[in-house]
């Protein structure tokens, strides 16, 4: 199997992001996906029991998860549109009280020094949700949740549009979400019901 990368050329002219920083996005974008087929290949050729296989599966889930991060981050941004009465409109509502205590702590939780990702998750054995900080690409992850909103909190993703000024750029985040890819995430993510021993 050899991954694809997607062709997100639709988003540029996207209010708030110029064509300058999201070719070299998608750029960086690929790059995640061209090491991801790389390290697949030398993961079936390599000794199963030398160090280099061990320093190769480690280094996987960094370009794997660089690779899906970025294609769920693309794929929630778009023409914007209000989130819609619906089941993750009332789980948002739910747990955070009110869609604008949630937009604040989405807002706050991106803003958190350093470079990373701020995502919304859907926990499947709860149903509950999360805005959570992922430091790095594979470091962080809430195990049994499901990704609904993805943010690029690294450098590359606001700096040559808005400088340091991190919160202009999570404006202009918040302002081209798509909320539908958000909400059909949140409908495809099952709730998990574990088996009673």
């Amino acid at each position: 199997m050899k991954f694809k990368p997607k062709n997100y050329s639709h988003l540029v002219g996207l209010k708030g992001f110029s064509k300058e920083l999201l070719t070299n996005h998608f750029k960086l974008y690929e790059g995640y996906v061209e090491n991801t087929n790389k390290l697949m290949e030398i993961l079936l050729m390599e000794d199963k029991e030398s160090p280099k296989f061990a320093e190769t599966k480690r280094r996987f889930g960094w370009e794997f998860d660089g690779m899906r991060l970025h294609e769920y981050y693309f794929d929630n941004l778009g023409d914007y549109a209000a989130l819609k009465k619906s089941p993750l409109q009332e789980a948002v509502e739910k747990d955070f009280g009110s869609f604008a205590q949630w937009e604040n702590d989405f807002r706050t939780t991106a803003a958190i020094r350093g470079s990373g990702w701020a995502i919304l998750y859907r926990d499947h054995w709860t149903g509950s949700l999360f805005n959570i900080w992922v430091t790095e690409h594979d470091v962080g992850h809430l195990a049994g949740c499901s990704p609904l909103l993805v943010l690029d909190a690294f450098e590359h993703a606001y700096m040559l549009d808005y400088g340091i000024e991190r919160k202009n750029y999570i404006a202009a985040f918040i302002e081209n979400i798509r909320w539908a890819i958000a909400a059909e995430r949140f409908d495809n993510a099952r709730e998990y019901v574990p088996t009673e021993v």
